[in-house]
């Protein structure tokens, strides 16, 4: 356990600091505050005495134990935001984290569905009539639009314009964007809506649970893991894969590396351009199916 009231406050006002500023969920703010409670406890000491051989020490036990490298990386960038954070409110005078590397991580491409296992998927939702209804437009409009689960959830009735087919999206930072849904997904929302109404309580959310509360990211987790055990999916099935399979989808399909950057919402198009490594692994691999040459060598 953590000693002292003054690192209880500052881990306070490092998770309220971040609520203000990047709106982040309930889940990370416990992750944050779970990483730093680990870490606390290991060097026992005030932030003001703690330097980089402390911070290297904790990841180096992190590691004997076992613990994936992306695991210890998001530890260390809890460690490094945490310190940023102390040094901006005169706590400590340095950030001691800046001297530690993150631990090498391979970079691994993109997991998405092929149009098959989309068009299977939205085929599968089951349960009652509101269920169904619901469930199915959750996966088209994750499909459709991209977005993420916080992203999702978060969704109102006023942010939905069935008229124009677009929605408004909050995204990291509480950034908004006005994104387009596709006729298949307008559709489902439009299914979903009178079985949406037979809920009594009057939550401004789009999508609700059986009790009429707003849907949580974990539940829309749990909804698409089902799925993905009943079409016996390979691999995690996730709300972000929908995510990755949209932009996949409409990067094979002609779409400007920019426009799916604002469509997806990435501050920096390094981020979307990740999906360029899996575009050329498809074009690889239709050249060794069309090239004469490269049949022959096959």
């Amino acid at each position: 356990m953590r000693n002292g009231v003054k690192l209880e406050r500052y881990i306070k006002g490092f998770i309220d600091s971040l609520r203000a500023e990047r709106a982040i969920s309930i889940h990370t703010e416990k992750a944050y505050a779970g990483d730093l409670d680990e870490f606390l406890s290991f060097v026992k000491k005030e932030p003001q005495d703690i330097d980089n051989i402390d911070i290297r020490n904790f990841l180096a036990t992190l590691h004997k134990k076992g613990m994936k490298k992306t695991s210890i990386s998001r530890k260390l960038a809890t460690i490094r935001s945490f310190f940023k954070y102390l040094h901006r409110e005169g706590v400590v005078k340095k950030n001691p984290a800046k001297l530690v590397s993150s631990p090498r991580i391979p970079k691994r491409l993109p997991r998405f569905l092929s149009i098959d296992e989309v068009f299977s998927l939205m085929d599968v939702p089951r349960g009652d009539t509101f269920r169904r209804a619901r469930d199915k437009a959750i996966l088209e409009l994750l499909y459709s639009s991209g977005l993420r689960v916080s992203e999702l959830v978060s969704l109102d009735m006023s942010d939905l314009d069935l008229k124009e087919g677009l929605i408004r999206v909050r995204g990291k930072g509480r950034k908004e964007r006005i994104l387009p849904v596709g006729s298949k997904a307008l559709e489902a929302i439009r299914n979903y809506l009178p079985e949406r109404i037979t809920k009594k309580r009057r939550s401004p959310a789009i999508f609700l649970n059986n009790r009429g509360d707003r849907l949580t990211d974990r539940s829309v987790r749990r909804i698409l893991s089902m799925y993905s055990r009943l079409l016996n999916i390979k691999g995690n099935l996730s709300p972000h894969t929908l995510r990755h399979t949209f932009a996949t989808h409409m990067l094979h399909g002609g779409a400007d590396l920019r426009a799916i950057q604002e469509l997806l919402g990435h501050s920096s198009l390094s981020t979307t351009q990740k999906y360029t490594h899996v575009d050329i692994t498809h074009l690889t691999d239709v050249y060794d199916r069309a090239h004469p040459i490269a049949k022959e060598r096959k």
